[in-house]
Formats: C-alpha cells, sequence, structure tokens
C-alpha cells in the first residue's frame, strides 16, 4: 500500500560512483558498488521471478518458499511457517541491539496490464473460494528483493557490526492481517524483541533511486466495517408489508457522509468510505437484508474510536428511524483487517537520518505532496507492550523522465494497486538495498 505520506520528507539520491575509490567494506563507495554487481549476476533474476510469481495474502507458499532459499543461500538462520507462511530469518553476529527488518511478500488480485516482458500471468484461487488473476501492483517484489539484496551485504560485512538482525518475510500486508497473525504465533517470544523494526515502501510517486524519511505519523490506521443491516422481506408491488433493507442501507450510507463533515474538527483528516454495497437477487422481490462494507481511516487513535462508534450509533439509529425492532437493529462488526497508526519514532528517524546523509550523501529536501490516507500493518510490529522503536521509509521507484513527462502532460504515472502499476527495477532494488544496508549497520556499528 503506498504510504500516507506527510511534508517534509528528506529526500537523497544513492548513486554508485563511477570510479570507486576503495576503502573498507561497508564505506559508501564499497557498499555501493558491491550492492551494484548483487543486482547485475542474481537480484535481478530474483525481482523478475517474484514479479511474474504473485501469490495473494495468506497463501504465499511458493513466494515463502523462495524467500526462505535465497536467504539460506546467503548462510541464514531461516524459519518458515510462522503466522501461516511467514518467513523469519537470523543473523546472529555477538552481543549488541537486534533489528528487525521486514519486507512484505503479497500480491494483488488486479489483472496487469504493463506489457511488461515479465508481466504476471498468474491465477490464483483466494481464500474466499474465487480465482482470480494476481499481480504485484504494490512494489512487494521490490521489497523481497531487497530484503536478500541486505541480508547478502549484512553478511559480507560482519567485522563491521555487531547483534542480531531478525529478517521478515510478511504475509498478508494487503489484508492488513499478516504482522498481527506473526506475533500471535510468537514472534517476539520465540525470536526476541526487537531493539528497533525497520522497514521500507517503493514509492510510484516518487523519483527513482531517492529516499523519504520523516518522524511521527507515516500511515493512517485502517478498519473494515461490515454493516449487516436486516429487513423483511416481501413483494416489490407490496413495500408496505415488509422493511426493505436496501432503503434503510441507502439511508445509512448517506448519514455516514455527515461523520466526517459535521462531527469531526475541520482540520481533523478522516474518511468513511463505503465500497462495497449487496442485496437483492430479483427485480421485484424486497430481500431480507443487505450487507455494507466500509474502509475507515484516521490520522489519530481519538478519531479512530470516534468514527467507530459513531457508525453503529448511526446505523442503529436508522434502524429504528425505520421502525424496525431491537432485534432487526443493523449489526456492526470489524471485519479483521484493521491497523492502527503507524508513528515513526522521531530520535530513531533523526539517527537514521543522519546515517543517510553522511553514507550516501546530503541533497536537497523537497516536499511530497501525496495526500491519501495509505495504511499498513507494520505498525503491528512496533505498537506491543514493548513500544519497539520503528522507522518506515519510502524509495523512489519511477524515473524523473518520467515524472517530469507526466508533469507535463503526458502519460501519468499508474498508481499503486493498478493494473498499469510499474516501477524502475533496478535503481529502486539497489537504493533500497542500499539505504537499508546503511540503517542497520548504523544501529549495529560497533563502538
Amino acid at each position: 500500500m503506498l504510504a500516507a505520506l506527510l511534508p517534509f520528507f528528506a529526500v537523497l539520491p544513492i548513486a554508485v560512483p563511477a570510479d570507486p575509490t576503495g576503502g573498507s567494506p561497508g564505506t559508501p563507495d564499497e557498499l555501493a558498488v558491491a550492492i551494484s554487481r548483487d543486482w547485475n549476476e542474481h537480484l535481478e533474476e530474483l525481482f523478475v521471478h517474484f514479479h511474474r510469481n504473485p501469490e495473494l495474502s495468506f497463501l504465499e507458499s511458493n513466494t515463502a518458499a523462495r524467500l526462505a532459499q535465497e536467504l539460506r543461500a546467503q548462510g541464514v538462520e531461516v524459519t518458515e511457517g510462522v503466522g501461516g507462511t511467514g518467513v523469519v530469518g537470523m543473523i546472529r553476529n555477538g552481543e549488541g541491539p537486534l533489528v528487525l527488518v521486514r519486507a512484505d511478500m503479497d500480491g494483488l488480485p488486479v489483472e496487469e496490464d504493463t506489457g511488461l516482458s515479465y508481466a504476471s500471468e498468474a491465477r490464483q484461487t483466494d481464500i474466499t473460494g474465487q480465482e482470480v488473476p494476481v499481480m504485484h501492483a504494490c512494489g512487494h517484489d521490490v521489497h523481497m528483493t531487497s530484503l536478500v539484496g541486505t541480508a547478502a551485504q549484512l553478511v559480507a560485512t560482519k567485522e563491521d557490526w555487531a547483534g542480531t538482525v531478525m529478517l521478515i518475510g510478511q504475509p498478508a500486508e494487503e489484508r492488513i492481517g499478516g504482522a498481527l497473525a506473526m506475533l500471535e504465533d510468537g514472534l517476539y517470544e520465540d525470536f526476541g524483541v526487537p531493539d528497533y523494526a525497520l522497514a521500507f515502501h517503493v514509492s510510484a510517486g516518487d523519483p527513482a533511486g531517492r529516499i523519504e524519511v520523516s518522524p511521527g505519523l507515516v500511515y493512517s490506521s485502517a478498519d473494515s466495517v461490515d454493516i449487516l443491516v436486516h429487513g423483511v422481506g416481501a413483494h416489490g408491488a407490496s413495500p408496505h408489508r415488509g422493511k426493505d433493507p436496501i432503503y434503510i442501507a441507502s439511508q445509512i450510507v448517506i448519514a455516514l457522509q455527515g461523520l466526517v463533515s459535521r462531527e469531526l474538527a475541520p482540520l481533523q483528516p478522516g474518511v468513511v468510505t463505503v465500497g462495497a454495497f449487496h442485496s437483492g437477487f430479483k427485480h421485484n422481490i424486497i430481500s431480507s437484508e443487505a450487507r455494507l462494507q466500509l474502509t475507515v481511516r484516521s490520522n489519530d487513535e481519538l478519531v479512530r474510536a470516534q468514527l467507530l462508534a459513531g457508525i453503529e450509533r448511526i446505523a442503529e439509529g436508522v434502524g429504528r428511524l425505520n421502525g424496525l425492532p431491537e432485534k432487526l437493529l443493523p449489526e456492526v462488526t470489524l471485519a479483521g483487517e484493521s491497523a492502527p497508526t503507524t508513528i515513526n519514532d522521531a530520535e530513531l528517524v533523526e539517527r537514521v537520518r543522519k546515517a543517510f546523509v553522511r553514507e550516501l550523501g546530503e541533497e536537497a529536501l523537497f516536499n511530497s505532496d501525496y495526500e491519501g490516507m495509505g495504511a499498513e500493518d507494520f505498525a503491528y510490529f512496533v505498537q506491543t507492550e514493548h513500544q519497539v522503536p520503528g522507522c518506515y521509509f519510502n524509495v523512489g521507484g519511477t524515473l524523473q523522465a518520467d515524472l517530469d513527462a507526466a508533469q507535463a502532460g503526458g502519460e501519468p504515472v499508474a498508481s499503486h494497486h493498478s493494473p498499469f502499476f510499474r516501477i524502475a527495477p533496478e535503481p529502486s532494488v539497489t537504493a533500497g538495498t542500499h539505504a537499508m544496508t546503511v540503517a542497520v549497520l548504523e544501529l549495529l556499528r560497533k563502538d
């Protein structure tokens, strides 16, 4: 999912020097050259494999097996099947902090239409039993490839750091359930509570090879809400003899719009979107129920609670307004796809940002123009009772020439989750690998 970015992000280019001057392993020149070599020799093929063979949330069996194989090939200690299809790789290198590095693995039920030579043609039966096309339409192929690349660089530079790295291949980010599933399966009990947690997302809206990082809010909260609206079935020609759930549900849809426009403070963001409305089977039959599916977003946990409570109040109130008895009032339930706000730890971000500037080169800052309310379940890794400091940054994925062309009125850059979504693989993977390796080395560097 595309990050809900805030303004004033640091954007730093990562370039491989044309004439490296050498130095010890782990210096910027040496690290950039090593990552570039790894791309040419191995990571490019791995990225193409992941892109061609996406799998849906909680069904990433082949993807997880390949990721585990790749990590083992680096000498990483690997455990599979954590939280379903989750993968945990441990690099132990003496006494020191424990750093979690996460990459998500799942694709989306989208039919790819990019025209790429390695475009996905995959189809899969999802967890509801429906066969759908599958595509990496959100860049998780970049994240996994970079995780393998980061593992390779950390193994190769063990003399430069001390501590432990926990490499996470997480299932079901798109269903906002994989992180919690891994935690509930004993991730921290079995492998240790991290001192720091890191992740990144490739962004089609930003220039390839550049990094964005900011303290504070990074992603909004997200809750999937189901509303079951009961009615009393009747003939369509005799509506007075029943209770029409479509009519009642339609009133609920309209009333919900007042939650954000009339109950939140004008400068307090929130979203209540009804994404699905299902009821009935035939023209002349008033059905006995209607079902609504909502997504609810906020940037504050108090607002989140206010919106969720307001949805239940409105649904029940509209039911009473239409004369439904108490036993037939609308039922509001969380659908299981929920995540709190993702908040970057300010102190950790400052430390990581300084490392980016020092090791990758200081460049100008610019403001992001993203105005959505994307969500992420990375929040679960940090918002436990342990309150793990987290840093989630973004890596640009679109060539500057394409961004410039779109700005000049040319072909727009396709959004995440679009069948036309595409990124520039080499600068995205190598920049993500470089930045993540620098961040880990900073947190585990020997004093």
